[in-house]
């Protein structure tokens, strides 16, 4: 509006600029709430009488075309911004909703769970997105501590489903299963019972019972990373491939348990395969096992922090796919 004033004052009425003075309150409207559009609108409304009262623009009708110009475009702009300005409030509630959901299906794990030390981190591939098809939960039952990684398949709401479904099974069964098979057959039950079709969730299943024994089972999910005490790694492969949760129905046998020695000071990352999948520039996957010593961080919080800036610095940007981590420390017995 500064600028089309002093061109008009410096050139004159000959080159019709003065119409251009409604660009205030168009922007106004797309910028600002209606208070501010108005305000604006006024303004330019003044400023346009005035330059056409300077020009004597208005025995030819021009002063008062411009003058309907921007009374018109300062309508628009007030409707433009009073319907924005709902639904940037229809948003932040939506948004407040997914957080909620995302506090009750991916709720914080604890941070001790029986002799375990438990850390995680959840890094999605959409900016500000609440909850995706990364799934994870760790609990303490009377057989051991339980916990849970998984992805499922697809995205958006439906991934969010399926999600839920097996979260709030792992969650009941975990306290009731015997053992991680049966466990694991009761989501699959859940998954045949809730959502019919062929979704699918690769899930890995790990067991510390009170003696110390640690148990996986690989529902076709990338094996867990097993850092020792003395710093080697190596990842806790399964006997065989099994395919993954909710494709029961294709006649394959589930997948056997396995023991993975699991002693004091040793620690275990649990992960999604948008850890061990991530990209750099060139196509160079994500080196996860030359990453463990990351890991011998004192602090697991920190740990974990270490490996999610790695891998992010990896990717050399936003990830193209969801990332969860869930890192389990064995403690040892004196709490250090």
């Amino acid at each position: 509006m500064a600028v089309v004033c002093g061109v008009d004052l410096a050139a004159g009425p000959s080159l019709g600029f003065l119409p251009l003075v409604s660009l205030g309150p168009a922007f106004a409207g797309l910028a600002g709430g209606w208070r501010r559009t108005a305000s604006i609108g006024g303004a330019a409304l003044l400023v346009c009488l005035g330059l056409s009262l300077y020009d004597d623009l208005f025995d030819g009708r021009r002063g008062l075309v411009a003058l309907l110009s921007v009374v018109g475009v300062t309508a628009a702009g007030l409707v433009a911004a009073v319907t924005r300005t709902r639904r940037e409030a229809e948003l932040a509630d939506v948004l407040a909703i997914a957080e909620a959901a995302q506090r009750v299906l991916l709720r914080p794990v604890p941070l001790v769970a029986g002799p375990l030390r438990v850390a995680v981190s959840y890094t999605s591939a959409v900016a500000k997105a609440r909850i995706g098809g990364d799934l994870y939960e760790v609990v303490a039952s009377p057989q051991g501590v339980r916990a849970i990684v998984g992805d499922v398949q697809g995205k958006g709401l439906e991934a969010v489903e399926t999600a839920a479904v097996v979260l709030g099974a792992f969650r009941e069964a975990a306290h009731e299963a015997p053992d991680l098979v049966a466990l694991g057959a009761r989501l699959e039950r859940a998954l045949e019972r809730h959502l019919p079709g062929e979704k699918f969730v690769t899930a890995v299943l790990a067991e510390l019972a009170g003696d110390g024994r640690m148990t996986l089972l690989d529902y076709g999910h990338p094996a867990p990373l097993v850092v020792r005490a003395d710093g080697t790694a190596d990842f806790a492969v399964p006997p065989e491939r099994a395919l993954p949760l909710g494709l029961t129905s294709y006649g394959q046998d589930g997948p056997l348990p396995y023991e993975v020695p699991f002693a004091v000071g040793d620690q275990m990352l649990l992960y999604t395969d948008g850890v061990s999948e991530a990209r750099d520039a060139e196509g160079t996957f994500y080196p996860l096992l030359p990453r463990a010593s990351l890991l011998e961080e004192a602090d697991i919080e920190r740990a974990l922090a270490a490996v999610r800036q790695d891998l992010v610095a990896h990717v050399g940007g936003p990830l193209h796919d969801d990332a969860a981590m869930l890192l389990v420390r064995y403690k040892p017995e004196h709490g250090g």
